[in-house]
């Protein structure tokens, strides 16, 4: 529950939804608000009727959505995924999608992009969009000045204020 993921909860709210989530550490009040959490990721499965990814790709997340944590889902669960596209297995997700396990799904990363698995094209329950989130002037204006800054930095003999560990 970072701040895409704190972003995304309040929007939800707005339309009474309630909020369940999982991170790394259970966030403070002033953030988490009202918002339920659990420490466990798959506890966090059984009460989302609506599941909506927001973790980067490790690999403890590489391939989090599998048959087997899909069955974990409430039936006619809803993912939407806006993360990452190695968090799903492609194949698992499609087998419950076709079956009606899970609902719908709303897509805009896939993984090996730009390939999409031809799978998802065929389903009427599918929404498929290509990784547009940042394509806004605000933001990639500042992902050009973060972009600067991790040079300053180097350039500098400093260490990279966004490094990403390998």
């Amino acid at each position: 529950m970072g701040r895409i993921g704190q972003a995304v909860a309040k929007r939800a709210r707005g339309f009474g939804m309630k909020i369940h989530y999982s991170n790394v550490q259970q966030l403070p009040e002033e953030k988490a608000g009202d918002a339920i959490f659990h420490a466990d990721p798959l506890e966090l499965l059984r009460v989302s009727q609506f599941l909506s990814l927001h973790a980067p790709e490790t690999e403890e997340t590489h391939h989090f959505l599998n048959a087997k944590t899909i069955a974990l889902l409430p039936p006619g669960a809803i993912v939407v995924n806006t993360a990452r596209g190695g968090l799903i297995v492609d194949a698992d997700l499609i087998a419950a999608l076709k079956s009606g396990r899970v609902a719908a799904a709303g897509l805009d990363v896939f993984e090996g992009e730009p390939k999409l698995n031809p799978g998802y094209v065929e389903l009427r329950n599918t929404f498929l969009l290509p990784h547009i989130g940042s394509a806004t002037v605000e933001a990639r204006t500042l992902m050009g000045m973060i972009a600067l800054d991790n040079i300053a930095a180097v350039l500098t003999g400093k260490p990279a204020p966004s490094l990403v560990p390998p």
